[in-house]
């Protein structure tokens, strides 16, 4: 199934993920072509499930905090931060405009 630039262009920002060559894009259409064998699974008077264990009780335990005060220690595995919190890399890469990525589609 191939993969039009709007979709691309659309998974590309809901995901993160930059998908600038035909590699990318094969990927990505095998990945849908693999998933859409679940169209072919018969679920007809199958009940959607909560939970894969509902045939037994879960119970909530109890939110004991047991250990604390323990900021500088994690703190420390950061690679970068500011003041008390963890910086986390930029969201979302440079993207090309939609026409640049019309190429890498046309070789898939």
């Amino acid at each position: 199934q191939k993969v039009s630039v709007e979709v691309l262009d659309h998974l590309e920002h809901l995901a993160l993920v930059d998908f600038r060559d035909s590699e990318g894009v094969e990927r990505l259409e095998k990945a849908i072509q693999f998933a859409d064998q679940l169209h072919e699974v018969n679920t007809d008077g199958v009940e959607p499930m909560d939970s894969v264990l509902e045939d037994r009780c879960l119970y909530l335990r109890e939110d004991d905090v047991t250990e604390g005060n323990c900021t500088k220690e994690l703190l420390e595995n950061a690679r970068e931060k500011v003041e008390e919190y963890f910086v986390a890399p930029p969201g979302n890469i440079p993207l090309p405009k939609l026409e640049e990525r019309d190429t890498f589609l046309q070789g898939s």
